[in-house]
């Protein structure tokens, strides 16, 4: 059997990146958790069991994923720095079940690979740090695929994670909240201090909890013109909903005719801003676009 002390110390990081002769990439944004309470806090979260797939996107030198691998049915990690495969592949000899790909998860065929790698069929999870440059095109692409992603819980910059789970009205509200919130229920699970990464980030971390709505939120007649439209809406931050429709979509009289129309028909003041419009206001709104586009 081989040796299984925990990865996510500090003493034991140190030896294994001196070991491995490893140095950071900023340029990845690599930051190592070296405290072992939140990492079991965030399996914890993620209510990870032996019925239970995971993808880990970054797994570093193990840390998360040992956790991970101790209670999951089977682990996927992406890892896309080539230096760090030597590394997991002497970190996480002991377990079996995990299986890593050198591979940017944006580029993943998420269906295929799954299916390649997870032996039974059981419900995913995402659970990962996040690389705090790449946090949003990683959320993203898991939600807009065919990957049935039960539930995610990833850490990220704290800030966007305000961002995610703001309610309408807040200043954190925006086009991102919406098209997170649009596919999942997002809640604040708990804060990271900077203290406990090597090399230590410049901000605080959290953990988002995010869980996949039956249905989405709202219904739409075209997912693709109602995330147009909630993006135009905060384009300008400081205008109102009627000046940055005219910005996205044009100022001539039939396009001033149109938003003024859909406008009435969803019951929404144009002098409002972006951030007041619920989910639901957003969707009417929409709706009504759709259906006087001439």
């Amino acid at each position: 059997m081989k040796e299984t002390r925990d990865i996510a110390t500090p003493s034991r990081t140190k030896e294994i990146l001196k070991k491995h002769g490893f140095t950071f990439k900023k340029s990845l944004g690599q930051n190592f958790l070296t405290e072992l309470n939140i990492l079991r806090k965030i399996v914890e979260t993620a209510g990870i069991d032996g019925n239970t797939n995971v993808i880990e996107v970054g797994p570093g030198i193990g840390a998360l994923t040992e956790q991970l691998a101790r209670n999951a049915a089977q682990v996927l990690a992406f890892e896309i720095d080539d230096r760090l495969l030597p590394v997991l592949q002497d970190t996480l000899a002991p377990y079996p079940n995990v299986t890593v790909v050198h591979q940017d998860v944006l580029e993943a065929d998420l269906v295929k690979t799954t299916g390649e790698v997870f032996t039974k069929d059981l419900p995913i999870k995402v659970v990962a740090n996040l690389p705090y440059y790449i946090t949003t095109p990683i959320m993203m692409h898991f939600l807009e695929s065919d990957l049935p992603v039960a539930e995610m819980v990833v850490m990220m910059q704290r800030e966007v994670a305000d961002r995610i789970s703001a309610a309408p009205g807040t200043k954190a509200y925006g086009s991102l909240t919406i098209a997170v919130q649009y596919y999942m229920e997002a809640k604040l699970a708990f804060i990271v201090p900077k203290t406990v990464f090597v090399p230590q980030p410049n901000v605080d971390s959290a953990i988002l909890k995010l869980t996949r709505r039956p249905t989405p939120a709202v219904a739409v007649t075209d997912e693709q013109a109602f995330f147009r439209l909630t993006k135009a809406a905060f384009q300008l931050r400081r205008k109102t909903l009627w000046n940055n429709l005219l910005h996205a979509y044009g100022k001539d009289d039939a396009t001033k005719a149109w938003l003024t129309k859909s406008l009435e028909e969803a019951d929404i003041d144009p002098k409002r801003r972006g951030e007041t419009l619920s989910l639901a206001e957003f969707a009417a709104l929409s709706n009504a676009l759709e259906a006087n586009r001439g």
